[in-house]
């Protein structure tokens, strides 16, 4: 029998892949070799459920950036590399239509995935940043908030808009030129990393 967290990681991966608008509870029902009054008895709506989905897959990746941002062996600037290639991780699987489709009919779910993305952004790597150049390694003449404002707020709309970036680029370049070149550009002269050092810093 289906469990509410079996149910649950089957809602992920269809609605991050097919689209939430476009894939029905029957669907689900039927993959799970179950009724769609099972579903109800765990999500009162198709709308609870997606909302379900995305803060399961939210709580997933924030447990991820802890792990990252825990680690006291690895510096700021480090952090936010590794922050955003697992971002760019789980932003390759999704269908686009998955992040429009959240805006366009469940705007619960909608307002839960733009409050944490904008906090990713504007705290998370804002102060990573911050503490960065503090400790030298990104350059004194940076304005940091507006570092954060061009190249690191809602970097998933940008990947994933009309042009696809990961699609028609890959994944890898994609993230090259939106996270490492822009950093690249930031950083002071003594500074280095894997990451930078790869692409001949």
């Amino acid at each position: 029998m289906a469990t509410k967290e079996i149910l649950l990681q089957h809602a992920i991966t269809k609605f991050t892949q097919l689209g939430s608008k476009h894939v029905t509870l029957d669907e689900i029902a039927d993959d799970l070799g179950i009724s769609k009054k099972t579903i109800y008895t765990f999500f009162k709506t198709k709308g609870d459920l997606v909302t379900a989905s995305v803060m399961a897959l939210l709580d997933e990746y924030q447990e991820n950036i802890n792990v990252i941002t825990d680690c006291k062996s690895t510096d700021a600037l480090l952090k936010v590399i590794l922050i955003y290639k697992r971002g760019f991780e789980y932003i390759a699987y999704f269908k686009p239509s998955f992040l429009s489709d959240l805006s366009r009919y469940y705007p619960k779910a909608n307002k839960a995935y733009t409050v944490f993305v904008e906090k990713l952004s504007k705290v998370t790597v804002y102060n990573l940043l911050v503490q960065a150049q503090d400790t030298g390694n990104i350059r004194s003449d940076i304005n940091v908030s507006l570092v954060v404002a061009i190249y690191f707020t809602r970097v998933d709309l940008l990947v994933l808009g009309n042009n696809n970036l990961i699609a028609v680029y890959g994944k890898e370049a994609t993230f090259y030129h939106l996270v490492i070149s822009n950093l690249r550009g930031i950083i002071s002269p003594t500074y280095t990393n894997e990451y930078f050092k790869s692409c001949g810093n």
